[in-house]
């Protein structure tokens, strides 16, 4: 597992406006938004990274990123540089057309030479705005077991919450044979609905179904392959629905607390846990 870990490193995304809460993301992105008194909301991803000895890490910045910046550069200064570890910012750069980040997937492809030059085999892709503890260990050894190109942490949500998430259905060994970004419609539920078999593993309730947590892992190669199409923006919307139908893409599956920190509704019903 350590030979694993040496081989890989981490890309938090960082650069989402957040518009739906504001006003807290009026000054600040919102990963660098206040949690729990004096902590940010990415200090969950980076310190889930940090106890599973993953100190290797970029961070994908965009949206006034200033305050994450400076949160970054005081707070988490305790990586050793002598050891090749790491706790970067890796600010948008337009070496290609005059555009942004345009998606999740777009924000690696535009950093994919930083990736390339690391020559490491696998990386960890977090978002920087979810509230959860995971050991990344167990998501790595589950993606080396399986042999997969792209490992999806999912876990079980109720039918009237999936339409804020991907949504995705796996044959019995786990591999997933579907993903449905954010469904609108009722019709575009029902077929992701699990089999009482897989319920009864992972103890879902009758009305849960799997979703994605937006935590993957992929094989670097693969991902270079996926990435050098264009259309290929966000990795919800893009990337996993093709990458089903050609590659291999399993899910590592999570029961614990995570939230997904994207409006102030949700933020303080987090607070408040």
């Amino acid at each position: 597992m350590a030979a694993l870990l040496d081989d890989s490193l981490v890309i938090v995304l960082a650069g989402g406006a957040g518009e739906r809460l504001s006003p807290l993301t009026k000054d600040r992105a919102k990963p660098a938004v206040y949690f729990g008194g004096p902590y940010r909301i990415i200090d969950f991803a980076l310190s889930n990274c940090i106890n599973s000895g993953l100190r290797r890490i970029f961070i994908a910045t965009q949206y006034k990123s200033l305050s994450l910046n400076r949160h970054i550069r005081m707070g988490w200064s305790i990586v050793s540089e002598e050891l090749g570890e790491f706790i970067e910012i890796i600010p948008p750069m337009k070496r290609v057309g005059e555009q942004w980040y345009q998606g999740t997937a777009d924000a690696v492809r535009k950093q994919i030479r930083r990736l390339l030059a690391a020559g490491v085999e696998h990386v960890l892709i977090l978002s920087g705005d979810h509230l959860y503890r995971m050991d990344y260990r167990e998501l790595f050894e589950r993606h080396l077991q399986t042999h997969a190109d792209v490992t999806v942490c999912v876990l079980p949500a109720e039918r009237k919450e999936v339409h804020a998430f991907g949504l995705l259905s796996t044959d019995g060994e786990g591999r997933i044979v579907a993903f449905k970004e954010k469904p609108k419609k009722t019709e575009d539920i029902s077929p992701f609905e699990p089999p009482p078999e897989l319920r009864n593993r992972w103890q879902m309730g009758t009305d849960e179904f799997l979703v994605s947590m937006g935590v993957y892992i992929f094989r670097v190669e693969a991902l270079k392959e996926t990435l050098a199409n264009p259309g290929n923006l966000d990795f919800g919307k893009d990337i996993l629905p093709t990458m089903i139908q050609t590659h291999h893409v399993f899910a590592h599956f999570f029961r614990g607390y995570w939230r997904d920190i994207g409006t102030i509704s949700s933020f303080y019903d987090a607070n408040l846990v």
